[in-house]
């Protein structure tokens, strides 16, 4: 029998039987809108901590307090050994290769006259800041100079949030601010920056570090942000940075983390997590596959006086074999098509809300393994109404 005839008795079959026909290929259709919607979630959540990994600078070194995954204290706290001095021999050391600054922070609420704004972020740190750190463009104002940080000038620049909460939409540089019982000068405006990791970037107040430190009664620091003046010395500064902190603390004191480093580490992660979103997602697929392997025997069994006929009429084995087998690529091939439709369709919607990309390679893999799913799953119920015998079929009832 022709190819072409064997097509259209598939597509005749198939449409004969439109609800069976649906249901089997909704199975279909859910394994590839899961697999394209979990991978491209997977994909775009990578796709979104590397650029906001990026905003800050690819020449960005940071120390932080305790090592990853080292000695904390028995209440699970990391442990911060790190001193305002353990800055300034940095500085020292590091002078003719990258820039320095302490960094000191707070957690507090915020006033302009009857206003409020809750959980500001108050970074205490030196003039250079914006030279370390790329995201701190301003869009009003000025930053701070060193002659106002080795003073101890409470002026302040402040984010996008605190701007909208107290200010809505007037200028606010020139007006004064309460930051628990001292008043700072608003200075500057930083440009909007969003959200990293949840973590609103724009809530948040940076005034000199001389003044926070003052404020706050702080004798550690939080953290000492590095910018090294050329991307190929950042390795060197974050040897350098690791042996002259280890002359006072220990290995499990500190962590020297590149954004590069941070962006490999983060990187391993969403891999991970976007295989295991797919894994899943092809469960689903695969049951959908049993669905359609369940369908197909239930087809062979109600179609046995059909098949005998067309054996004793002189249809060979082969034939019923390809036509079965054909019925089942036809509905899982469209399973995967529409599938496909509703997956780009619910990526975008997402991406609209969230983070979402779709790869390519997932929405092959998505049509491919929805193709070999009817070649494996429709193949033992081909088998099977092939092997059938013309007179036994005939005389089923």
């Amino acid at each position: 029998m022709k190819t072409e005839d064997l097509i259209k008795l598939s597509f005749r079959a198939i449409i004969g039987n439109k609800l069976r026909s649906f249901l089997t290929t909704l199975g279909i259709i859910i394994g590839v809108f899961a697999i394209i919607m979990l991978v491209s979630i997977g994909t775009g959540l990578q796709s979104y901590i590397s650029n906001q990994l990026s905003s800050f600078g690819s020449n960005l070194i940071f120390v932080i307090p305790g090592r990853i995954g080292g000695a904390r204290t028995p209440g699970g706290v990391v442990s911060n050994k790190l001193l305002v001095s353990d800055s300034k021999n940095l500085q020292t050391k590091l002078k003719s290769s990258a820039i320095v600054a302490p960094v000191i922070s707070q957690i507090t609420s915020v006033k302009f006259k009857n206003k409020t704004n809750k959980n500001t972020t108050i970074f205490g740190t030196t003039a250079n800041y914006p030279d370390i750190v790329k995201n701190s463009t301003l869009a009003k104002g000025s930053f701070f100079t060193p002659g106002q940080e080795r003073s101890g000038s409470k002026v302040a620049v402040i984010g996008n949030t605190v701007y909208t909460n107290l200010f809505d939409s007037t200028n606010p540089i020139g007006k004064t601010i309460n930051i628990g019982n001292n008043r700072y000068a608003i200075i500057g405006l930083v440009e909007k920056r969003g959200s990293t990791f949840g973590v609103d970037q724009d809530n948040l107040i940076i005034v000199p570090f001389g003044a926070a430190k003052q404020q706050f009664g702080i004798t550690n620091i939080n953290a000492i942000y590095m910018s090294a003046f050329k991307p190929e010395l950042v390795p060197f500064v974050k040897a350098q940075a690791e042996k002259t902190l280890l002359k006072r603390l220990t290995e499990d004191d500190f962590t020297v983390q590149t954004a590069e480093s941070s962006l490999s580490i983060v990187t391993s992660i969403t891999n991970v997590l976007t295989i295991a979103l797919g894994g899943i997602a092809a469960i689903s697929l695969l049951v959908g596959g049993i669905g359609v392997a369940n369908i197909m025997l239930v087809s062979v069994t109600e179609r046995t006086r059909e098949i005998g006929l067309r054996k004793a009429l002189g249809a060979k084995r082969s034939d019923i074999l390809k036509q079965f087998l054909l019925e089942a690529i036809i509905l899982s091939v469209t399973g995967g098509a529409i599938g496909i439709l509703f997956g780009l369709g619910g990526s975008m919607t997402v991406a609209m809300l969230l983070f979402s990309t779709v790869t390519w390679w997932s929405v092959l893999l998505a049509f491919g393994f929805s193709v070999l799913v009817g070649v494996v799953f429709g193949m033992a119920p081909a088998i099977r109404a092939s092997k059938l015998s013309p007179i036994e079929a005939l005389r089923y009832e």
